[in-house]
């Protein structure tokens, strides 16, 4: 039973923890204010077409991050589902483990991917 209520915590914070990542998406919102601040200068960012470029790169950076760690949180809840559904099968339990596992990891790899992309980004400027 305790195992069970841990799981399920586990799961939730985890969903939360990965809800956060995936759907928190600041360069959005920076690509969009910036390309305001250039609308109004008087020979608009023309002159700096990088800019743009890079802005893109970040939106859809973003747009598939955002894709990935909406999937790896469903992976997360679906691990736990078939966790607390084993009935103690040792086969299913190490199968729900090794999914929980490579949800995380693919957080991670997701959460890395996204600060590379970002700072390369960032130092091209």
């Amino acid at each position: 039973m305790i195992k069970r209520i841990m799981m399920i915590a586990l799961a939730v914070v985890s969903l939360g923890a990965a809800g956060l990542i995936a759907f928190s998406s600041p360069e959005l919102a920076y690509a969009d204010a910036k390309a305001d601040v250039c609308d109004g200068l008087p020979g608009g960012c023309a002159a700096n077409s990088d800019n743009k470029i890079n802005s893109t790169l970040k939106s859809v950076v973003g747009i598939l991050s955002s894709i990935v760690g909406a999937v790896a949180v469903i992976m997360l809840v679906i691990s736990g589902f078939r966790y607390v559904t084993s009935g103690g099968d040792s086969s299913k339990i190490a199968s729900a483990k090794n999914t929980l596992i490579y949800a995380i990891v693919g957080i991670i790899v997701v959460a890395l991917a996204q600060f590379i992309v970002q700072f390369v980004l960032d130092r091209a400027t």
